[in-house]
C-alpha cells in the first residue's frame, strides 16, 4: 500500500522550525510494509492545501497530513480535509469534554475558540489526544484514508503509536525491517566498491551506503510477511558485509554512535581516558561525554589552545614548538604523552590542526590536522588533510581521533593476545 506525507505549516515553509515529524512518519510507515513515494510541505492556506490532497488522494492509499489543527484561524487543516473528502464537521461531545478537563487540570478555562477543536468530521474514527487538546481523526472515503495528526511532535508521536499503528496494521499485510551495518575507517568509494556485487544483484533484501562524517552506513532492507521472516532475508547480507568489512564494522546497532562504541571498548577493557584538544576546542571530550556511563572511565580533558597552554599543561618542549610548531607530528605526539603522564590515563588522545579559514600556509594549508593515540604508551600518530568550512575541519577531526582510538585500542590488545 501506498502512504503519502503532507506537513501542513507556513513555519515549516520559512525555516522557523524543523520538520523532524515527516522522518518520523517516514521510518514508522517503513517498518509496518507502506511504501512512500511523496512528501510534501505546504502552508497555511485552504486553495493550496485542496490541491496537494486532492492529488495526494489520486495517487495514494492513505494520506498523514500533520499540523494545522490548533484553535486559531489559520489552523485550516480538518476544515480543508473535511471539504475535499465530502464531510461536515459536527460538534463530538467526548473532545469538548476532554478539552475542557485538559484545561480544568492546568487550573484554567478553554476560550471560545478552543471548542473549534471538538468540531469534527461525521463518520470519522477520532484518536484521542493524551497530550494536548486537538483529537486526531481518521476519515475513510472511497479514494483512500485521510489520517490527520496534530504538528506538536510530543503529541504527534504518542498518537500515531498508540492509535494509528494499531489501524495501519490491521489493513497492510508486510512489514520492511532494516538493520543498518556501521562501519568507520573506510571512505564511502571505497566501501561502495567493496558491496557493488551485492548492490548489483540485490532483490529483497536492497543495500544502500550512507556517508557519515567519518563513517559509512550500510542499510540492509527487507520485506516480508512478519518482522522475523524479514529478518531471516537480511541475516545473512549483514553476515556478509561484516566479513568484507572486518574490524572496520564497530556495530550493527541503531543506538550505538561511534563514540559510544569507543566508550564501550575502553570499558570493556578497564581503562582510563584522557583529551588533550586545541583546533577541536573540546568537541571530542563533549561527544564522548554523551555516553552514559563514560564517567566510569573519562578522567579529564584539558584544551590547550595557546603554546602556553600546551607547555603548562601538558609539558610540550618550548624547543618541540619553535623547532615543528604546533600544528606537528612531533607536538601532537608531546601532547598525548603529557595527557597520559599527567592524568594518569591508560589512552591518551590529542588533536592539533589548522581550523581556518585563514591561518594557513603553503607549508601547512588550512584543514591540516595530526591525531596522536596513546594506549598504555604504544603512542601512534596520524597526518589528516581535512577539506570544508570550520565546523567542518573540526567535525572531521573528532570522527577520525574516534576511528584512531578504536583502531589503536584493538591493535594493543591483538598484540597482547598476540604475545601470549
Amino acid at each position: 500500500m501506498k502512504v503519502e506525507l503532507i506537513c501542513v505549516g507556513t513555519e515549516l515553509l520559512l525555516g522557523s522550525i524543523v520538520n523532524t515529524n515527516a522522518a518520523y512518519l517516514s521510518e514508522k510507515c517503513a517498518g509496518l510494509g507502506l511504501s512512500c513515494y511523496f512528501q510534501t510541505v505546504v502552508g497555511d492556506n485552504e486553495e493550496r492545501l485542496t490541491q496537494v490532497l486532492e492529488m495526494a488522494m489520486e495517487r495514494s492509499d492513505i494520506i498523514l497530513l500533520s499540523g494545522g489543527l490548533g484553535p486559531t484561524e489559520d489552523d485550516l487543516t480538518k476544515e480543508t480535509a473535511a471539504k475535499v473528502c465530502g464531510k461536515k464537521l459536527v460538534l463530538h461531545e467526548p473532545s469538548k469534554e476532554a478539552i475542557r478537563k485538559f484545561f480544568a487540570a492546568k487550573g484554567a478555562s478553554p476560550t471560545d475558540n478552543n471548542w473549534k477543536q471538538a468540531m469534527l468530521p461525521e463518520g470519522c474514527i477520532v484518536l484521542e489526544n493524551h497530550n494536548g487538546t486537538a483529537p486526531g481523526v481518521i476519515m475513510e472515503t472511497d479514494h483512500g484514508r485521510v489520517i490527520l495528526l496534530p504538528g506538536p511532535p510530543n503529541e504527534l508521536r504518542p498518537m500515531f503509536q498508540e492509535s494509528v499503528v494499531p489501524y495501519l496494521s490491521e489493513i497492510t499485510s508486510q512489514v520492511i525491517c532494516s538493520k543498518t551495518v556501521k562501519i568507520c575507517g573506510v571512505g564511502e568509494s571505497q566501501a561502495e566498491t567493496m558491496v557493488k556485487d551485492l548492490i548489483d544483484s540485490q532483490g529483497n533484501p536492497t543495500i544502500a551506503t550512507y556517508a557519515k562524517t567519518g563513517e559509512v552506513h550500510i542499510r540492509v532492507t527487507a520485506n516480508a510477511g512478519d518482522k522475523k521472516a524479514a529478518m531471516k532475508l537480511i541475516k545473512p547480507v549483514v553476515k556478509e558485509l561484516k566479513n568484507r568489512f572486518g574490524n572496520h564494522v564497530y556495530s550493527t546497532e541503531e543506538e550505538t554512535t561511534l563514540e559510544k562504541a569507543v566508550a564501550d571498548l575502553v570499558i570493556a577493557n578497564g581503562l582510563t581516558l584522557t583529551c588533550a584538544e586545541s583546533c577541536t576546542g573540546g568537541l571530542l571530550s563533549a561527544r564522548l561525554i554523551n555516553v552514559p556511563g563514560i564517567s566510569e572511565v573519562y578522567k579529564s580533558g584539558v584544551i590547550t589552545y595557546s603554546n602556553k597552554a600546551k607547555r603548562r599543561m601538558l609539558g610540550v618542549k618550548k624547543c618541540t614548538l619553535l623547532k615543528h610548531g604546533a600544528v606537528s607530528e612531533k607536538t601532537a605526539e608531546e601532547m598525548a604523552k603529557g595527557a597520559a603522564s599527567m592524568h594518569k590515563a591508560d589512552v591518551a588522545t590529542a588533536i592539533t590542526g589548522i581550523a581556518g579559514p585563514d591561518g594557513g600556509t603553503p607549508e601547512k594549508p588550512v584543514g591540516l590536522v595530526y591525531i596522536a593515540c596513546s594506549v598504555k604508551g604504544q603512542m601512534t600518530v596520524k597526518k589528516y588533510l581535512f577539506s570544508g568550512s570550520r565546523e567542518k575541519v573540526r567535525e572531521s577531526a573528532v570522527s577520525a581521533a574516534l576511528v584512531l582510538m578504536r583502531d589503536c585500542i584493538l591493535e594493543y590488545y591483538s598484540k597482547v593476545t598476540f604475545g601470549k
